[in-house]
This record gives structure tokens, C-alpha cells and sequence, in this order.
């Protein structure tokens, strides 16, 4: 028997991580299902940018590069991260952005296996990996002679073959939820003599991550989504230990010197994780980012990614189990995976017609995900029950779930908000068929 709204309100008064909501600012009567997108604002970060801007910039100008600790916040940052990905004190730095890190590692990671097997010329990704992975990929294959080749999830094991250099993947698929196993995953890669890179964005503060204990080669990960640390907030890089020194990263800027401030005309390049940096690290968005860290890392005593991918799991299952009670009847699918162990933490649904409509009548009500264009791997990925997909390739209809600031009443008011808008064909508006510029 379906959950009721009694029965949602009574899981939030037994939430042990509902505390962790009041560090957030949310907009009263809103309901927020794309942190996957662009985490919530800490109620910290505003008034912390402001002491940053009028104070350390504005009373101590170039002297906060020391006093107020500028100079190192890349590996300040990197080490609070660090404890979300399974990684090191010392391994991880918040630097630029997901694409530029994405080079820096791949041309790494390519160079290296160059060196160490130079027959091997093919690079390895999936089909629906998020565009600018494969964008960046595509111009460093261009740059090498080298050939990217894009494969469904179900046909990787047969890909890796022994042309193939380096295997590509996201964690967790943006668009599907869908999350690998990237232990054996991993090991599979390494099993056949290929390097593994790992993209976190859909990863880092939602799921857990063992980096280490996979044994994995380079990650890469984002800032602004699940780490709360505002639009655009600096990335991060890891590089595994025993691959950190064997390679000057392409983009060798004056941060990523062994010792910057001697100023000589050769680059050196600094030991470890700390080349992975280039130039002047953006001060005010890195102030915002750890403020937003901060929030994740306040779960620790509550058991940290492990509580909170038991909610986030609980809230997933809630939706999936509400719209398919709710909402039969009107079209709609499920690309997600209903397997814990495939799922990262969000839901997508599909539908033939109508999904950007019907995303843009619940924000209009107030319940905020986002909408995704279909491609034939979404329905490769759909699942069997109720929700099935149907032929064709639907879009997707996304739904990320916060577990740091989503509750399970918000998941059965939001269910309610999708049954009225798809029962009375509110969608059909005009207003809401208008396509903008950001989906």
C-alpha cells in the first residue's frame, strides 16, 4: 500500500539528518528537486563573501594572500573534499573548472599511457556521458590521433579491448541517475591494461566514493551541484599518488610551480596533487564553495555519506513508489535504475511528448527540477513496471533529491503538484511550451 502524507510527515519527525535543513535559505513554498544542478544556498556563504570582500580584500588587500590564509585554500578545500571521495589529506585540490580539470587529467592520463603502451590508441566512453566530457575528449583524440569510441553501459565490459589507452566514465549518468560500480569497473580497466578517469559531478556529496579503495587512476568533480558551493564554484582534481609526479599537467601555470614566488623563467613543477593547479585561484568563489562544503561535512557526526545515502535512497524510493500510484495513465516512464546498488540520487522520468511543458508547470508551482532531451541510451535504460518507458526516445523529466535539505513531506507534495498538473493538462499552456535558453 502506497505511503500516505501521515505516514511522509511521520519519516521527517523520525529524520535524525532534518536539522541539517536549517543551514540552508530556501524560498518559502518551494520545493527543490535540483541540487543534482545547482545546490541550495548555505545561509553562511552570503554574509562569509561579504567579510571576505569587505574585510580581508577591502581592510587587508594583498596581505590576506597570508593572513587570511588565500594562498593554500586549494588544498584547504581539497582536503575537506577529500573526505567525501574516499581520498587522502594532500591528494585533492578545488581549482578551476570541471572541464579544465578534465583536461588536465585526461592529457595526463593519455600521455601516460603513451609512454607505457603506445599501440594502444582508442579512448573509451560511454554514449550518454555528460557533452563536456566527450567534447573534451573528442579535441584531445583530434590533438593525438587518437580515436574516441562511445559505447551503451551494457556493452562495456566487451569494449575494453587492448587498443583501448583510457576509459572515460561518469560515476553517476546526469541524465539516467544511473551510477557504475567503480571498483569493478575499475578493476575490469585495469585488469586489460587501461587507465580509469572518474567524473564526481553527479557523485561527490550524494553518494559514497572510495577512490582509493578502487584503486582508481584520475577523478574530476564539480563544485556547485551536491557541495552547495554556488553557480559556477571552482571544481576539483585527484590524481592517484603513484601517477602524481609522472606527469607535467598541459596547462602549467605559475600555481602549479614548485615554488611560485621565485618567479624563474622554467617551470618546475610542485610535487603531488599541487601541479594540478595553474593560475590565480578565484578567492570569492572559493570562500562560497567552502561554506558549502561545510554543510555536507556538518552530516559527519550523524554518519556522514552513509546517512546520507540511506535518505537520499528513502527519498528516491518514496518518489518513484508515489508517481507510479499516483500518476498512472499519463505517459510518463522511469530511466532510473530501481536497484540501490545502479542509482545515484536522483529519479528521471520519461515521457514522448510534453516534458519540457510539464517541468516548466511545476516550477511554476513551485517544485523546481529540470527537463533533458532523449536520446536511444535513455531508453535503452528504462526500466520494467508501471513506469516503463514506451518506444521511441522520450525526454526526460529530472528530479535530483537533496537528502541535507529534502524531506519526504516535500517528496509527497511534489508527486501531488505532478498528478494535478498532468490530470487537468495544465502543461499545455502556452506559457509553459515557451522553450528558454537554460533547461
Amino acid at each position: 500500500m502506497s505511503k500516505t502524507l501521515k505516514d511522509c510527515r511521520a519519516l521527517d519527525a523520525q529524520d535524525p539528518l532534518r536539522a541539517l535543513r536549517h543551514q540552508f535559505s530556501l524560498p518559502e513554498g518551494v520545493i527543490y528537486l535540483d541540487g543534482n544542478s545547482l545546490g541550495a544556498l548555505p545561509k553562511t556563504t552570503a554574509a562569509r563573501v561579504a567579510e571576505a570582500v569587505t574585510h580581508e580584500w577591502g581592510q587587508g588587500l594583498i596581505r590576506s594572500w597570508n593572513s587570511a590564509g588565500w594562498f593554500d585554500m586549494p588544498q584547504r578545500l581539497g582536503n575537506k573534499i577529500a573526505q567525501l571521495i574516499g581520498a587522502a589529506p594532500g591528494e585533492v585540490v578545488a581549482t578551476d573548472s570541471t572541464s579544465i580539470n578534465l583536461y588536465k587529467v585526461l592529457s595526463a592520463a593519455l600521455h601516460m599511457a603513451a609512454e607505457d603502451a603506445p599501440t594502444r590508441k582508442v579512448l573509451i566512453s560511454e554514449r550518454s556521458n555528460f557533452p563536456t566530457d566527450l567534447y573534451i575528449a573528442e579535441g584531445l583524440c583530434r590533438q593525438r590521433g587518437l580515436r574516441l569510441v562511445l559505447v551503451e553501459p551494457e556493452d562495456l565490459a566487451d569494449a575494453l579491448t587492448a587498443d583501448v589507452a583510457v576509459l572515460m566514465l561518469t560515476h553517476v549518468n546526469y541524465r539516467t541517475g544511473a551510477m557504475h560500480n567503480m571498483k569493478s569497473v575499475t578493476a575490469a580497466a585495469h585488469n586489460a591494461g587501461i587507465l580509469t578517469v572518474w567524473d564526481l559531478a553527479h557523485s561527490a556529496g550524494a553518494v559514497p566514493v572510495d577512490l582509493n579503495g578502487a584503486r582508481a587512476d584520475f577523478s574530476v568533480g564539480c563544485g556547485y551541484k551536491y557541495l552547495n558551493g554556488g553557480p559556477g564554484a571552482p571544481a576539483f582534481v585527484w590524481v592517484n599518488p603513484k601517477h602524481a609526479d609522472r606527469f607535467w599537467q598541459p596547462l602549467s601555470g605559475w600555481w602549479g610551480h614548485a615554488v611560485p614566488f621565485e618567479f624563474t623563467p622554467d617551470y618546475r613543477p610542485a610535487p603531488g596533487i599541487t601541479r594540478y593547479l595553474c593560475g590565480t585561484q578565484p578567492i570569492l568563489s572559493m570562500v562560497a564553495l567552502e561554506c558549502g562544503l561545510d554543510t555536507v561535512l556538518a552530516a559527519q557526526p550523524m554518519g556522514g555519506t552513509a546517512a546520507l545515502r540511506r535518505k537520499s535512497l528513502a527519498l528516491t524510493d518514496l518518489f518513484i513508489e508515489l508517481v507510479e500510484t499516483h500518476c498512472s495513465g499519463h505517459g510518463l516512464g522511469l530511466a532510473t535504475p530501481r536497484d540501490h546498488a545502479q542509482r545515484g540520487s536522483q529519479v528521471c522520468l520519461t515521457r514522448q511528448t510534453g516534458a519540457y511543458a510539464i517541468v516548466q508547470a511545476l516550477i511554476a508551482r513551485g517544485v523546481i527540477g529540470d527537463f533533458r532531451s532523449g536520446d536511444s541510451s535513455t531508453f535503452r535504460q528504462a526500466q520494467d513496471g508501471p513506469c516503463s518507458g514506451k518506444t521511441g526516445m522520450p525526454d526526460i523529466l529530472r528530479f535530483g533529491f537533496t537528502p541535507l535539505y529534502i524531506g519526504f513531506e516535500d517528496i509527497w507534495n511534489a508527486v501531488e503538484h505532478l498528478k494535478q498538473v498532468l490530470e487537468t493538462a495544465e502543461w499545455k499552456k502556452p506559457e509553459f511550451n515557451q522553450k528558454n535558453a537554460v533547461t
